[in-house]
């Protein structure tokens, strides 16, 4: 399989050139100007590429919750939002604790041939807060341990775990949340539990990786830790940048102005790594029950480009590099860039397209958002992965 994308702008987070891209048998084999190749041709048309977005936090639901959203379900709305790679959490029904689930969800993933999945497994089984022993039968197609949704409450377990993980090659992902306190004060729920993981990590060596940062407290602490070398990495969401003072229901919650600050403050200096959406669809009546999560992966790229880049705060190199790039090393990956090798995950965007939020036609189950009725631009065109268009929206091809 051959394909050319001809005279475009291609954006990733060391370039951003006029040109052509020319991906053979799935990989980018060749970029540059006037390149000549008699195959299928997508022509640019003021159109821009960036490689792919890959998600570290979303949730599909399957097993087990698939009123909500499902693996065909989420992965169509994954390459609606410019998406190749995703990685899934773990508070499925049963929860992910063991191979089973995984093999379960990587064959339905590979049957359905969309997007390419990752499926984390929890740190405690069946988040029980306390056992360990699942995971010396985790296999090495298993990269991300979490509690997501929950969070380990005991320092000890937490410590025990972090020396597994170290051992295993496995980096946690940790949901900051302390549980006696979130109902009195979620900010200090939020912050009293980064600060911990930061230094066990110190003390272990372990890998950490913070989801979901949401406070100033805890990206001041995120900075002070990389100064210190801590093997930290973190992400914020599109909805924790882009509102404030909101009492629209996520976990963590929509903070102040002042938080807000903070997080693109961090997103600037490189404090924050990755964007990850934290999709999470919910039924209407699960909502309307008061049930936290914003089905995010189909708005993203619009709310982050709106956002950061065409607001001044940040390059568009720099925003390929948080929801492409660093995430793409952080999974160990051949994606994230467009270069000779990689894999050609390419997305193509038409930034001075204003788009108006409507979460009946998102294709997710989920139609939950904030958004709705809000403008952004930069829409989705296409998204193409290793060379076979997945989503078209309405691109120019010459079938040559």
């Amino acid at each position: 399989m051959e394909v050319l994308i001809r005279n475009i702008r291609m954006v990733d987070e060391t370039k951003d050139m006029q040109g052509d891209i020319y991906i053979k048998d799935g990989r980018i084999e060749d970029y540059g100007e006037n390149l000549h190749y008699n195959c299928k041709t997508i022509e640019g048309n003021n159109l821009v590429a960036l490689p792919s977005f890959i998600d570290m936090h979303v949730h599909f639901r399957e097993p087990g919750h698939t009123y909500k959203e499902d693996i065909y379900t989420g992965s169509k709305a994954a390459l609606r939002g410019g998406y190749t790679l995703v990685n899934l959490m773990g508070n499925t029904d049963p929860i992910c604790s063991n191979m089973d689930i995984v093999n379960y969800v990587l064959d339905r993933s590979a049957e359905l041939d969309l997007i390419d999945i990752h499926q984390t497994v929890s740190i405690t089984e069946n988040f029980d807060g306390k056992t360990l022993k699942h995971l010396d039968g985790l296999d090495d197609r298993v990269k991300f341990i979490s509690d997501d949704g929950k969070g380990v409450q005991s320092n000890y377990i937490m410590y025990k775990a972090m020396i597994k993980a170290d051992e295993l090659d496995l980096i946690i992902i940790a949901h900051e949340e302390d549980a006696e306190i979130v109902e009195e004060d979620a900010r200090l729920s939020e912050n009293i539990m980064t600060f911990r993981d930061i230094y066990l990590s110190k003390l272990t060596e372990a890998r950490l990786h913070l989801a979901h940062v949401s406070t100033k407290e805890a990206i001041e602490g995120i900075r002070r830790a990389k100064r210190d070398g801590v093997n930290v990495t973190c992400e914020v969401t599109p909805h924790h940048i882009s509102l404030h003072d909101s009492d629209y229901r996520v976990n963590p919650p929509i903070r102040s102005m002042d938080d807000v600050g903070a997080l693109i403050h961090g997103i600037v200096d490189g404090t924050v790594d990755i964007i990850a959406t934290d999709h999470a669809p919910h039924s209407e009546e699960d909502k309307a029950d008061g049930a936290p999560g914003i089905s995010g992966i189909e708005t993203a790229f619009p709310i982050c480009y709106t956002t950061l880049v065409r607001f001044g705060q940040i390059p568009l190199t720099r925003l390929s590099q948080l929801m492409s790039g660093t995430p793409g090393r952080l999974m160990g990956v051949n994606k994230g860039r467009i270069e000779r090798g990689y894999d050609g995950d390419i997305v193509l965007v038409d930034l001075n397209k204003e788009i108006e939020v409507n979460g009946d036609e998102f294709v997710s189950k989920g139609k939950n958002t904030p958004f709705n009725g809000k403008r952004f631009y930069g829409e989705v065109i296409a998204t193409i992965r290793k060379g076979d268009i997945k989503y078209d929206g309405g691109i120019e091809i010459d079938n040559r």
